[in-house]
């Protein structure tokens, strides 16, 4: 299969992934049912971003180009993936990489996302036999020629231990903050409610902390924030924010809330479901240089940063943690 059918391939499956076919509705129905936390509108979204901005020919072929894919691949290596489920498809950018590269994925999903990848394989099966050659599942990955994991920053730790001897790339645990100057517009505050809420803040692109400087006024960021007010009526959410609201009261720890959100001043990056974190800072340079080349970090929001709103919809060069998974899989 050379690099021009496979490109084929993939801005099929981008066509079919914008289409209405019933199978394909099917599926994403069936993956709501199987994990309450893929909603219709974030199946939706992350679904729609990987037709939109992986699955075009010319993405395909600009990407491709830019890392020297030969048009016929006379190396190929059987690449072991483990994907995270933590979003819809979150773990496709990687098989994208290896398939479009020549190589053979052997993958394990995640018990939380089993349906909607599945799927599409099927349906580039369907198109060319051929693809079961190239991509495999399995719940036990073994004689794989590298691997590519993903999970928490516990299971890195076996991953690191088991694939010791194999070339790796190993994903941690990581999240993305916001940086604020108090000069906002309402619509960038309402953009920044997207990389909040988006996913239901699950993803590592999700902001879980902001900066604002000394004095900064709450309320214009909550009213922004009822943009996703509708998320309190989820049974999943609402258990996490009751939990989570019940767990400061008794402690009686200061917060803000609209309702659908809890606003903790907290100085770690990490916050539980259906809360922000934040911290307050008064010198813009030092808050940038303590924040460079964070291992904890997957991206920043800001003027001078992602733009607000933008940090959920990668592109197909964002590579997670900054790594360049084609180059990787260029010196296998």
């Amino acid at each position: 299969m050379n690099l021009q059918h496979r490109i084929y391939l993939l801005s099929r499956l981008g066509e079919y992934i914008l289409s209405t076919e019933v199978a394909w509705q099917k599926a994403k129905e069936k993956a709501n049912w199987e994990n309450g936390w893929f909603i219709p509108e974030f199946v939706e979204l992350a679904s729609k971003n990987i037709a939109l901005s992986f699955l075009q020919k010319d993405i395909l072929e600009k990407w491709a180009g830019g890392h020297q894919i030969p048009a016929s691949s006379t190396n190929s290596r059987t690449i072991g993936i483990v994907m995270a489920g933590n979003i819809p498809l979150v773990g496709f950018h990687d098989w994208l990489s290896v398939f479009i590269s020549g190589h053979k994925a052997i993958i394990k999903l995640s018990s939380k996302d089993q349906v909607l990848f599945k799927h599409l394989i099927e349906k580039l099966a369907e198109w060319d036999p051929l693809v079961n050659k190239f991509t495999s599942f399995s719940e036990m990955l073994k004689g794989c020629d590298a691997y590519i994991a993903t999970g928490s920053n516990n299971s890195s730790r076996y991953f690191e231990y088991y694939f010791r001897k194999y070339p790796t790339i190993i994903r941690k645990n990581r999240t993305s903050i916001g940086i604020l100057s108090g000069k906002e517009t309402n619509e960038e505050l309402r953009k920044l409610a997207d990389d909040v809420y988006l996913y239901f803040g699950l993803g590592c692109r999700n902001v879980t902390k902001i900066y604002v400087p000394s004095g900064y006024d709450f309320i214009p960021l909550l009213d922004a924030f009822n943009k996703y007010r509708h998320l309190a009526d989820h049974n999943k959410y609402k258990n996490n924010y009751d939990y989570n609201l019940a767990l400061h009261l008794l402690n009686k720890k200061y917060y803000m809330t609209n309702g659908s959100i809890l606003l903790v001043e907290e100085t770690a990056f990490f916050s539980p479901i259906s809360q922000l974190n934040y911290e307050y800072y008064s010198d813009t340079d030092k808050l940038s240089d303590s924040l460079k080349n964070h291992p904890e970090l997957q991206s920043i929001t800001g003027e001078g940063y992602v733009p607000f709103g933008q940090s959920q919809y990668p592109a197909i060069s964002d590579y997670a943690d900054g790594v360049n998974t084609l180059k990787f899989l260029s010196t296998l």
